[in-house]
């Protein structure tokens, strides 16, 4: 079960809003974009010890890989959302004059037949440069950002991403591991998910999967069940059955050292219905652990309020109305697989490991892991 004591003060990269100091040079700041199958959002932060700060920010809701799944294809319309989302990126990384960037494109693209078009399309209108990664890094980038959340009592590890396209998770063995490294431990994957040479004593991934369904391309998959509970349990279940392939599920004996921790817009937004906050506040969220029970009765409470409810809803909103309830059929699979008491949430993901990532390769944060 996971640990019921506070979580550990480490010293690592966390997200700090705040001013751009002043007296430090342009080629000082990072940027991390992540073009993901529903949204577009980017991160431009500068290294501050052995942290680093945001200093600006962009999401928006793109659907870019809407339709998808019947065509194969990226459609006119979402490849112009998606540029106009990108256009402001792009004047946002002029008006920082943004030196180090990382702007990475997911499974929408991964999957499109036309995504070497639009990645040629994306360059000649803005003139920025897509990277589309596969799926061991993307699984990688979210491990390592979710780092400070690891509980140093924890010796079995599940982190979660429940991305737009694709839901990726990776199962680390920190037994090996001295408790006060285990934090620690699991940044120096940021250099592979085989450590086996590292003079460190190393976090084991078990196993890892991507599961080419996340809560867009899922949603699309139930589009045609009208029962609000009928398809969510679908949905659940039909999850749950993509998981068949991933080591632990076939030995799931859990132990009292077990965490699981959840990272995306579901997650977060569960915890935050949870908390009754009338306005999102990552401060609150990021790092709280939620117990099943809660989980449970927040979902339950999703399913009550039916589609309108959903909709009128400030804590989850009109546009994610139903992608929330996809993304709560993937959790409710977890939980389901890997019974716990415990979860929990991490408002982070692939745009802070990518921040990471370079800011380790250029030596720019202190006290950060060779």
């Amino acid at each position: 079960m996971a640990p019921k004591t506070p979580i550990e003060k480490v010293a690592f990269p966390r997200v700090v809003e705040s001013d751009i100091d002043k007296k430090m040079m342009p080629e000082a700041l990072y940027a991390a974009l992540d073009l993901g199958t529903n949204s577009c959002r980017m991160l431009i932060a500068q290294p501050k010890g052995a942290q680093f700060h945001v200093i600006d920010s962009f999401a928006k809701s793109v659907q870019l890989g809407s339709g998808l799944e019947k065509t194969g294809r990226l459609s006119r319309d979402s490849i112009n959302r998606t540029i106009q989302a990108l256009q402001v990126c792009k004047q946002k990384l002029d008006k920082y004059d943004v030196k180090f960037a990382r702007l990475v494109a997911t499974e929408a693209c991964r999957r499109a037949k036309n995504s070497k078009e639009f990645i040629s399309k994306v360059f000649q209108q803005t003139g920025l440069k897509l990277n589309i990664i596969d799926t061991e890094e993307e699984a990688r980038l979210a491990v390592i950002s979710c780092a400070p959340l690891v509980s140093r009592k924890s010796e079995q590890l599940l982190v979660v991403d429940i991305g737009g396209g694709s839901t990726e998770l990776v199962w680390i063995d920190l037994t090996s591991v001295p408790s006060g490294e285990r934090p620690k431990s699991i940044m120096r994957l940021h250099a592979g998910f085989n450590l086996a040479d590292s003079p460190f004593a190393a976090a084991k991934v078990v196993d890892w999967i991507s599961v080419p369904l996340g809560v867009a391309t899922l949603r699309d998959q139930f589009n045609d069940v009208e029962d609000d509970a009928a398809r969510f349990a679908l949905m659940s279940w039909y999850f749950e059955e993509k998981l068949t392939d991933f080591a632990p599920y076939k030995d799931n004996k859990i132990e009292t050292s077990f965490q699981i921790i959840g990272t995306s817009g579901t997650v977060t937004t569960v915890a935050s219905s949870h908390l009754g906050l009338r306005r999102y506040d990552r401060t609150k969220v990021d790092g709280l652990r939620m117990t099943t029970e809660q989980i449970d009765k927040v979902i339950r409470s999703y399913l009550e309020m039916g589609p309108e409810g959903r909709k009128k809803d400030p804590r989850i909103g009109r546009d994610r109305q139903a992608l929330i309830m996809s993304g709560s059929a993937i959790l409710q699979a977890m939980l389901r697989s890997w019974p716990t008491d415990k979860l929990t949430v991490a408002d982070r993901g692939l745009r802070e490991g990518l921040l990471y990532a370079q800011m380790s390769a250029n030596g720019v944060l202190e006290d950060t892991i060779p």
